[in-house]
């Protein structure tokens, strides 16, 4: 064996084993500069699940609940969203959420309730910025996914009826208003209005289902019912697309939830057992009460209440364990249920695809059962929990939150309709958006 050899082997010998602890020993790999390798790749997986929950999960979700003219045009207002707060999230919106220059706890100043100017366009957030132990890049693109799946929530409220180009003013103008300064006030961290009150919303019970559950409500109001609507039958054309949509959102939903507590941990393996259980029970409730009132289960009602149980998980997901999760599932499946039927036909609003009842309920049963259940009393992770004082923080910011993107919505859709009106023209839903609006069809009939 020649020396050359003798020497090179010691090096390849060492390389093995630098590449071996990188991959098997993250900790180790990665102590010295504060980076963790199996928090990153976790996160990284989870930015991909929300973003799918998306396109094309909350695509197809909705697109099979509409008639068949208008499939098409749900699959565009969800990639068009997908596009339209990438872009916003890149220039200011990231910076406008999480900028956390010139915050101090307790402080109630601007900075409060909205962040600065700071990282605008990501000005400074270079591939070694770290957000605790993962690169800030990675916690950009994930928090861009949740900024991207809230307004797309809120469409299905208005479905089958909305302007194309209503509604990408709308996205725009209600993520600068009323997704950024909500998503600073929750999650901006300690100077931020609403986490300084002790509020807690591990992933979005608050921040995406109360925002948009809320503002489907107005939008639903405010743009008027579908022509027809509730004398004409307007049943979802594909059950199939839809169940599929309901499958692709729940397996999103491990990432949505159990990627927030941003490192591969046990607050994470808990998060995602949690988001198991509740949909499970949630839809189990709400087929057993379609099943006693209509004498046979329906799969719509089944997904529906998965995605409800879903919802309300959302915010008590990091806090919360198994006997919380049923129980909140249970409350959700009833509570929702009612809200998406009784409570729709007692007003009259035309919620085509119940965002108010299973996203704006869902929301509102998880955030204020956090209260109760992520007490260690009941399983949940917190030991020194005020469960009356955690339950009246968690309702002021919900009630708080929704009122917000109330008027802010009510206001944006009021000055959308002065320029450019909100909904198609009578002949234009009659013959469906695909083509009044697209000039294209979702089938070849």
């Amino acid at each position: 064996m020649s020396m050359h050899r003798l020497a090179v082997r010691p090096r390849l010998y060492s390389l093995l084993l630098l590449v071996t602890g990188a991959l098997f020993l993250p900790d180790a790999a990665y102590a010295a500069d504060g980076l963790n390798a199996g928090d990153t790749a976790w996160v990284l997986v989870s930015s991909a699940l929300v973003l799918f929950m998306m396109i094309p999960g909350l695509a197809m979700f909705y697109g099979g609940l509409v008639r068949t003219k208008n499939v098409l045009s749900l699959f565009m207002q969800c990639f068009a969203i997908t596009a339209v707060v990438s872009v916003i999230w890149t220039l200011y919106g990231y910076t406008l959420a999480f900028d956390t220059a010139g915050m101090q706890a307790g402080h109630r100043g601007l900075h409060a309730f909205i962040g600065g100017f700071s990282k605008v366009f990501l000005r400074g957030v270079t591939p070694d910025s770290l957000t605790g132990s993962i690169p800030e890049v990675v916690f950009f693109v994930f928090q861009m996914a949740f900024a991207i799946i809230t307004p797309g929530l809120i469409i299905g409220a208005f479905a089958e009826r909305f302007k194309f180009s209503a509604l990408l003013l709308f996205t725009g103008l209600w993520v600068t208003f009323a997704y950024l300064p909500i998503c600073h006030m929750v999650w901006g961290g300690p100077g931020s209005f609403f986490a300084d009150l002790g509020v807690q919303d591990f992933a979005g019970g608050i921040v995406v289902h109360v925002t948009a559950g809320t503002s489907a409500l107005v939008a639903a109001v405010v743009v008027g019912k579908r022509r027809g609507y509730p004398t004409t039958a307007m049943p979802p054309h594909n059950l199939t697309m839809t169940l599929t949509g309901t499958g692709m959102l729940w397996v999103g939903w491990f990432g949505f939830n159990g990627g927030s507590a941003l490192a591969a941990n046990g607050t994470a393996g808990m998060a995602v057992v949690v988001t198991q259980i509740s949909p499970c029970v949630a839809a189990l409730t709400w087929m057993l009460i379609e099943w006693v009132r209509n004498g046979k289960p329906s799969a719509l009602g089944f997904a529906t209440g998965a995605i409800a149980g879903l919802a309300a998980i959302t915010p008590a997901s990091g806090s919360v364990g198994p006997f919380g999760a049923v129980c909140i599932g249970m409350v959700s499946g009833v509570f929702c249920y009612w809200v998406a039927t009784a409570v729709k036909r007692r007003f009259g609003y035309d919620d085509a695809l119940d965002v108010v009842g299973v996203h704006g309920g869902g929301g509102l049963v998880g955030t204020i059962l956090l209260g109760v259940f992520a007490s260690s009393t009941f399983g949940g992770s917190k030991g020194d929990l005020s469960i009356l004082y955690q339950v009246a923080i968690q309702t002021f910011a919900a009630v708080s939150c929704g009122l917000y993107c109330i008027v802010v919505s009510f206001a944006l859709l009021k000055a959308i309709d002065a320029v450019t009106g909100l909904r198609v023209s009578d002949e234009a839903e009659t013959m469906g958006l695909d083509l009044s609006e697209h000039e294209e069809t979702g089938y070849v009939l």
